[in-house]
């Protein structure tokens, strides 16, 4: 993915800088149906039926809508709740946290830190060293296995 060279970076080297229009509507193009609807609409994939669910290989999860490195797979555990969990972000900058008080519940939401495409959400009962379980949707992720090759987005763009 083509981003801007002089904007917002993460500690980790990575571009924040949000999608020009034209990047974003390319995005959206490239976007399933199940894809938009949890991405764009904050919508949620039905439990056990996620296709990273049981992605076991290592590498990194990445944002399936812009690409930008969200998790780690040495962070990823069987939470037993139908949808991959993960100890902890990529980068704390790579996800946003936001209060949801959708459903009638109060919650926090994770979104990425560059297109702002709802992920799932992050709750505190998670195991160490974090104590956080970030809960995400298989579709709003793209895996990128960890083949030693250094132009993958797993390295800073």
């Amino acid at each position: 993915m083509e981003h801007k060279i002089n904007g917002r970076r993460s500690a980790l080297g990575y571009d924040l800088e949000p999608l020009s229009p034209a990047e974003r509507e390319r995005c959206i193009q490239g976007l399933s149906a199940e894809e938009r609807r949890v991405l764009l609409a904050a919508g949620t994939e039905a439990p056990f039926c996620g296709g990273l669910l049981d992605e076991h290989g290592k590498g990194v999860f990445a944002c399936r809508f812009c690409e930008l490195p969200l998790f780690r797979s040495a962070d990823k555990f069987d939470s037993g709740t139908g949808w991959p969990s993960f100890t902890r972000s990529f980068d704390p900058e790579h996800v946003r946290r936001i209060r949801d008080t959708s459903h009638g519940m109060v919650r926090i939401e994770i979104r990425c830190a560059r297109c702002d495409s709802h992920l799932g959400h992050v709750f505190p009962d998670g195991p160490a060293p974090t104590g956080e379980r970030h809960c995400l949707n298989s579709v709003a992720l793209r895996f990128i296995p960890d083949d030693g090759d250094t132009s993958a987005p797993h390295t800073p763009t």
